[in-house]
């Protein structure tokens, strides 16, 4: 809940907050010239854009409750800390892929940012079948960067246990995370709803199949277990602003230590969900047949993207005490320590994918579900598009042997 001296900001509030910050944030003009909107559409926050003469800023300001259900789900404010302290993690790393941080406010709870006021939420583009050529790119770079940056491979044992302890307190998200994801979707829950009744059939088959709930929990107990890197913790195409050069990451608050494959898998996971979302969206002049195959491409360009940029930062930037470079000093080391690196990424991609599974189901018959699929208005529509995600997403859960390469998921996505 709230404390001490916060309290939820309106105009006058983010008028005196912002005149306090000059000259890091360049409004121009007088605040009565300044533009004031309010324009949160996620789960959790207050966010507002401020336009002025010169310039425009975002704040996003931590509520005391998870926005979209409301006061009867108190929430922790620290969540905004734990983005801060995400950003600052990742920024030697990533380079212009985040938003630039002007500003953070402990008391309220609030972050002044770039307002990227020339992007969009990347969802919102895909959901209109646009298209953006750096995208799965980017993407697959940030990502990489991101999690060798933060993880044994770049960082001594001793830093690593201190950034593990930091983000370890990040407990009230990390919570949500692990019902919302691994339990929730497979058992009767007030929380969870789907597209009713077209989807009844199929949702008590989820939620009486007990192989598929033995998988789901094997990928909730790697969640809480594997900390192998710095995670976004939420990484979906709600969480990445986009134009038609320009790619970045918002939204870090999920952020905790844990298996690289999770954040691989989330992004992936909905690239997925918008593919299997495209026909709902099809009208008689586009029939969406290339965006799916476009999308498909891009998946695979994220993934390969996601695993040389990794390869080469551990061929290139190993500093940490995982595989230590001493070890590695003959022709034989060297085409041992190569196969490694490939088991390695070769488990990297099964968890990718288990995870990817995960967050489609929750997306589907869950709390928080995605517009791809909401924004489809006939119901008979929407629920043929959610069916073919949902009984993928359980393939992949079910029978991981049979997709040990992106050539057998997408085969298995187009039969």
């Amino acid at each position: 809940m709230a404390q001490g001296d916060y309290r939820m900001l309106d105009a006058a509030g983010l008028v005196g907050l912002l005149e306090g910050l000059a000259p890091h944030v360049r409004l121009g003009g007088a605040p009565s010239e300044w533009r004031i909107r309010e324009v949160g559409d996620g789960n959790l926050n207050l966010v507002f854009l401020v336009d002025g003469p010169e310039g425009s800023v975002c704040v996003k300001q931590a509520l005391p409750y998870v926005r979209a259900a409301g006061p009867s789900w108190p929430m922790s404010l620290e969540r905004a800390f734990f983005e801060n302290a995400y950003f600052r993690a990742v920024a030697p790393h990533v380079g212009a892929r985040i938003p630039q941080i002007f500003h953070y406010d402990p008391v309220l709870y609030c972050t002044v940012m770039e307002s990227l006021s020339s992007h969009i939420i990347l969802r919102q583009g895909l959901i209109a079948g646009r298209r953006y050529p750096q995208m799965a790119q980017a993407m697959g770079e940030y990502v990489a960067r991101a999690c060798f940056s933060t993880s044994n491979f770049a960082m001594s044992c001793e830093a690593k246990m201190e950034a593990e302890r930091l983000f370890a307190a990040n407990q009230a998200l990390t919570r949500i995370s692990v019902d919302l994801i691994f339990c929730d979707p497979y058992r009767q829950s007030e929380r969870n709803r789907h597209t009713a009744p077209q989807l009844d059939s199929l949702v008590s088959e989820i939620r009486a199949d007990s192989a598929l709930k033995v998988a789901a929990s094997r990928m909730g107990l790697k969640f809480m277990t594997q900390s192998e890197a710095l995670l976004h913790g939420d990484l979906h195409t709600g969480s990445v602003m986009v134009n038609a050069q320009d790619c970045r990451v918002i939204d870090p608050e999920f952020a905790l230590y844990g298996p690289i494959g999770f954040d691989v898998g989330a992004f992936f996971a909905n690239l997925l969900l918008n593919w299997f979302a495209q026909p709902g969206h099809a009208t008689s002049q586009d029939d969406r047949m290339a965006q799916q195959e476009w999308l498909w491409e891009q998946a695979v360009v994220y993934w390969n993207t996601f695993r040389s940029t990794f390869l080469q930062l551990w061929s290139q930037a190993a500093t940490g005490d995982a595989y230590p470079n001493v070890l590695w000093t003959s022709a034989q080391d060297s085409g041992a320590l190569q196969a490694a690196r490939d088991a390695y990424l070769q488990n990297v991609f099964a968890d990718m994918l288990g995870f990817a599974a995960c967050k489609m189901i929750r997306r589907i018959i869950g709390f928080a579900h995605v517009l791809d699929f909401e924004s489809i208005r006939d119901l008979q529509r929407r629920a043929h598009c959610e069916a073919g995600a949902l009984r993928f997403a359980r393939s992949l859960l079910i029978h991981p042997q049979q997709f040990a390469s992106l050539d057998t998921v997408g085969d298995a996505l187009t039969s």
